[in-house]
Parts: C-alpha cells; sequence; structure tokens
C-alpha cells in the first residue's frame, strides 16, 4: 500500500462540504478521489456562521464567486464584532477585521497610544481603526492602494448555515466528489484497529484509505477509534445556546453585536435573510423561557424558531488517529464567542495538506499534525478565554464566573506582560493576531503600567501630529465608502 489515494468524509453541513472541497481541489491533481458521506443535518434556521477573514481567501482558492454566495446565502459582510454592555455600566469596545492606527517614526502605533492616553489622550483606540470607524457608520470597507498603505483591512461574514452548506455542496459535485446519503455510519475495523470502511446501512458500505470525521460534537469515527474527549468547561462559564431568528433589519450592520447581560451575553448577527440572535447563558442561572424572553427583550426583535442546545467545549485527545483525521467539532468545540468554528475547519485542513502522506507508513506526519493542532485549538481557545477572565462587566452571576474561570498559563504568560508594557508576547499557530488581543484587552480595561521606552524619541509635537493625521485619514477615507445595504445591492 502506498498513499492514500481514496479519502471518504463522513458528516454534515459545512464542516463536511467545505472539507470535501478543499481535499478534492487540492488533491485532484495527485490522483486522489474524495467520497462525502452526508448524515442528516443538524441546523435550524436561525443557525449562521460569523466567520473570520481567512475564510474568502479559501473561498477563491475553491472558485467559489463571492456575490455568487452571498446572493445564494443571502449573507451580508461583517467588519468585526462591537462588544457592549446593557447595563451601560462599561463601555462599549469593537474587536475589528483590520489594523488599529499606523506607524510613526516607524515604529508600532500602540506604545504611542498608551503614552498619550497618560498624557490626557481622550481618544478611544477603536477611534484609529478603518474598519471600526467604517462599520459603526454602517458602511463597508473597499481597499484601494491608499487604505492598503495605511494597514490591514479585513473582512468576515454572516452566512445563514443551511444556505451556505448547500452552496457547498453544489461546490463539491462541481469538483467531482462522489456523494453519499445515510442515516448513521458504523466504522469497520480492521486487524490493526483502524477504518477499513464505513456501514450506511442497507447493505450499503464506502471504503477508503484515509477517513474524515466531519460527524459533530459525537465524533462517530473518532470514538468508534476510543479516542477520549478532554473538557473546557472549566474554562467558560456557559453551557447553553440558545439560538433564534428576526426579521431584517432596516439598514443591515456590518458587524455584530455582542451584547452582556447579568446571565449571559446576546449576539445579533445580520444578513439579507434576517437577524439571527444567539443567546448564551448558564443552565443553573437561567432557564430556557427566560433565555427566550431576554433574548427577545435585549436584541428588540420578535424571535421565532428558537432552538436550545448545550455548549460543551473540549476537544479530542488526538485529532489524527490511525487512519481517521477529525475536523470541526468532532476535533474541538469552542464556546460561541468570537466564531471560530470555520477557522478551525479550514486549519485542520490546511496543516492536513501541509502533512498529507506520500507513503504508508505515516506516523512521523501524524504526531506532527497533532502536535500542532493541539496549539492551533488552545491559541483560539485563550482568546476566547480571554474575553472571559479580563471582562469588566459589573458584579453578576454569569461575569463573576467568567473571571473566576481557568486560565491557561499562555494566556496567564499574556496578560501579564501586556498589563506590564503593551505587548502581545508572539506565539506559534495564532489566529488572532496582537491587533486582536491589544483590541479585546484594551476594551477590558486592562491597562499597561508602561510602554516600549523608545518611542520616547519622538517628541509630543510629532506624535500629536500624526494622531491629527491619521484620524483625518480614516474620516475622509470612511466617508468615501458606500453603505452596506448599497454595496450589497449593488454587489450582489
Amino acid at each position: 500500500m502506498g498513499a492514500p489515494g481514496s479519502i471518504v468524509v463522513a458528516g454534515r453541513d459545512a464542516a463536511l462540504w467545505l472539507s470535501a472541497c478543499v481535499l478534492r481541489a487540492a488533491l485532484r491533481p495527485a490522483g486522489v478521489s474524495v467520497t462525502a458521506v452526508e448524515l442528516p443535518t443538524r441546523l435550524g434556521v436561525a443557525d449562521v456562521h460569523a466567520t473570520l477573514p481567512p475564510l474568502e481567501a479559501l473561498h477563491g482558492l475553491l472558485g467559489l464567486d463571492e456575490a455568487a454566495l452571498l446572493r445564494a446565502t443571502r449573507g451580508a459582510f461583517s467588519l468585526g464584532q462591537n462588544f457592549a454592555d446593557v447595563s451601560g455600566a462599561t463601555p462599549a469596545f469593537f474587536h475589528a477585521h483590520g489594523a488599529y492606527g499606523a506607524p510613526i517614526d516607524n515604529r508600532d502605533f500602540f506604545p504611542f497610544w498608551l503614552k498619550a492616553r497618560r498624557l490626557g489622550l481622550e481618544v478611544e483606540l477603536d477611534a484609529f481603526s478603518l474598519t471600526a470607524v467604517a462599520a459603526r457608520q454602517g458602511r463597508v470597507l473597499l481597499p484601494d492602494e491608499e487604505t492598503e498603505a495605511f494597514g490591514r483591512a479585513d473582512y468576515g461574514y454572516h452566512l445563514p448555515a443551511i444556505a451556505y452548506a448547500a452552496s457547498l455542496k453544489t461546490l463539491a459535485g462541481r469538483l467531482g466528489v462522489e456523494m453519499h446519503q445515510a442515516l448513521a455510519v458504523k466504522p469497520t475495523l480492521d486487524a490493526d484497529g483502524e477504518i477499513a470502511a464505513l456501514d450506511l446501512g442497507e447493505g450499503r458500505c464506502v471504503g477508503g484509505d484515509l477517513f474524515i470525521d466531519a460527524t459533530g460534537a459525537e465524533g462517530v469515527l473518532m470514538t468508534a477509534l476510543g479516542v477520549a474527549r478532554e473538557s473546557w468547561r472549566d474554562h467558560f462559564p456557559a453551557d447553553r445556546v440558545l439560538r433564534a431568528q428576526g426579521p431584517r433589519l432596516a439598514a443591515l450592520p456590518p458587524y455584530a453585536d455582542i451584547r452582556a447581560w447579568a446571565r449571559g451575553w446576546v449576539g445579533l448577527y445580520p444578513s439579507q435573510a434576517g437577524t439571527h440572535v444567539v443567546q448564551v447563558y448558564a443552565g443553573d442561572l437561567c432557564a430556557d423561557d427566560q433565555a427566550l424572553e431576554m433574548a427577545g427583550r435585549i436584541s428588540g426583535q420578535a424571535l421565532t424558531d428558537a432552538v436550545v442546545s448545550i455548549s460543551d467545549p473540549g476537544r479530542r485527545a488526538q485529532a489524527w488517529a490511525g487512519n481517521c483525521v477529525a475536523v470541526g467539532e468532532a476535533a474541538c468545540a469552542f464556546d460561541p464567542v468570537h466564531g471560530v468554528e470555520l477557522q478551525a475547519v479550514q486549519l485542520g485542513l490546511v496543516h492536513l495538506l501541509s502533512l498529507f502522506p506520500v507513503a504508508a507508513a505515516f506516523g512521523a506526519e501524524r504526531a506532527e499534525y497533532n502536535a500542532t493542532i493541539r496549539q492551533v485549538h488552545e491559541r483560539l481557545r485563550d482568546f476566547q478565554s480571554a474575553h472571559h477572565v479580563a471582562n469588566r462587566y459589573a458584579k453578576a452571576p454569569f461575569w463573576d464566573r467568567a473571571r473566576a474561570a481557568t486560565a491557561s498559563d499562555a494566556l496567564a504568560h499574556k496578560i501579564v506582560v501586556f498589563q506590564a508594557r503593551g505587548e502581545i508576547p508572539p506565539s506559534e499557530h495564532e489566529t488572532f493576531v496582537a491587533d486582536s488581543w491589544r483590541a479585546l484587552f484594551s476594551g477590558h480595561g486592562l491597562t499597561p503600567e508602561t510602554h516600549a521606552p523608545m518611542i520616547d524619541r519622538t517628541t509630543p509635537e510629532t506624535m500629536k501630529g500624526e494622531f491629527r493625521r491619521i484620524l483625518g485619514f480614516i474620516k475622509e477615507q470612511v466617508l468615501k465608502q458606500p453603505t452596506h445595504d448599497l454595496y450589497l445591492e449593488s454587489f450582489c
């Protein structure tokens, strides 16, 4: 037996079809076949994917036309997330998909902002982000040479989940993925304890060389292989999620709104199809009927199609066991905040392709993959965890519990270094760049004790001039941009 020549992907919804499309597109030139076994969907009409910017590039590599996708899904653009406190006790802040500020004297902007704040500057960090300012004015940001020279400006999407999975399934068919449907799958193991085939019921069986488990949190294939699951329950305060649908907003904000309240948080994810409302809470602090009532009250929406599910963050001890690789929730389930689910799928596939076996014995590739993906998942978890342990919302049961949650050693180190001098110690396999960490920490009120001393060579007059230039440039550029609604109308 040589390198794997056939891959079987078993699962459902976006994790299934994104895996099938990526693997088929990448490995078709090598003659590798891809078969998808589709299980019944778990999605409801209210489900939405709030994606991070890297998905746009992956769509481009797959040949998935952006305008056609947004037409088919009735999706929308997202420039980031606005975090607000419904009590008004703490100020809102924006986590933007883009850069904050621009270099001053060829040095990083953030230390200058820290120094200026100590000297009395009252302008929040958000005001120095093109994407944050554009988002709050209801505009998209179309990069040009001027804005690209200023700094990074990215975007994600709000994609209604059922329609997005259907679009990916259509693409998989065009790419030549063989498709089967089944109510359930049962792995058949060979003498070495690896998967030989999947029993689809009704006398049907699908064999392959490499199997991908995209079956969701139950991890049907990984469970059959005896791979244990590690809980992250102590890192996060929420264990229940309510998803519901509201009407489309009259003017679509190009961002998600995350509204903290005493017993959880409510997320509003606008799309052309409607307003997707997510209520995240702890079951022992809030009953399901109260969660629905509060979701409607906080969102200001008449909600329908409400469905409650369990939130149980955690990961498999191994993402690649034997000849099976788990992706999506089969490998790792995350907290709902920040929308990292599809990012985790994408990173799992990218690293699998970089280590795709070229011979029958692939123990080294498997070990390297597991070590890498373990770090990938931990870095994503830590960013989500930071939102909880660093929160400064008023004393309340949910947020008190969040502040007391477990922080990993790596996250604790990041917090200590940031509080000391405003820097973000680099880690391998980070999804979120330093600007994101700074926006999160600063937004939650973490104030560094000092700043990098090298910026003190720049005179206060130069600093003031550069701040005025940056703010003026942002104002000028944002006013040129179309509103989100107008752009969607013309683009789609």
